[in-house]
């Protein structure tokens, strides 16, 4: 069982990093809030991990902040949640947000969340409501510079596409979004912009 790995990051798009250590390559799926905390290609990165085994495959899931990793797994507790709609929850609302909404029974806020339908939703609150102890405030905004407007661009619908939408839909919303002079700079933002336009 991989808990921790510490190396070097070797490739990184949203949703998907390579870490080398000791000269072997790992594969690791992350949030959209880890890849925003990740340092450049090249830099040593130290990463929470999941190794998520099935029958057919053995994956391993990274997160920058072990707060991330926890809530990871308590979503993967709900039915019908598995490990990638466990992350694209994580990319879709800040960790804050998330206990917050589950603690506050906010139903229509998990609602906004793709692949989150109301019966979803509601099965997250009741199983997780009181489970949520020590996990608010964790998890801290980053402050890492973003890149130009276009790579940040470039990079949301990367990561639109890479959770399964049409590329068209997805450049769509990430167009739509990105008029926003607010959030155009800042991934998590434009991000976060783009998958409620794309909806």
């Amino acid at each position: 069982m991989i808990a921790h790995i510490r190396g070097q990051l070797l490739y990184k798009i949203p949703n998907y990093v390579v870490v080398d250590c000791g000269g072997v390559g790992y594969e690791l799926w992350i949030s959209v809030t880890t890849f925003t905390e990740l340092g450049e290609v090249g830099s040593e990165v130290r990463l929470h991990v999941h190794t998520h085994v099935r029958e057919d495959a053995l994956q391993l899931f990274g997160f920058y902040e072990v707060t991330e990793k926890l809530l990871f797994e308590k979503l993967l507790t709900i039915s019908g949640i598995g490990p990638k709609l466990a992350i694209t929850v994580l990319s879709g609302i800040t960790a804050d947000r998330l206990v917050a909404a589950i603690r506050g029974g906010d139903h229509g806020t998990l609602t906004k969340i793709p692949g989150i339908g109301k019966k979803t939703a509601e099965r997250v609150v009741l199983e997780l409501k009181d489970k949520m102890e020590g996990l608010a405030g964790a998890v801290p905004v980053s402050g890492s510079a973003t890149p130009s407007l276009g790579a940040t661009a470039e990079d949301v619908l990367s990561a639109l596409v890479n959770l399964g939408y049409p590329r068209p839909i997805a450049q769509k919303a990430v167009e739509s979004a990105a008029k926003d002079s607010a959030v155009s700079a800042d991934f998590e933002k434009l991000f976060r912009a783009a998958m409620a336009a794309v909806r």
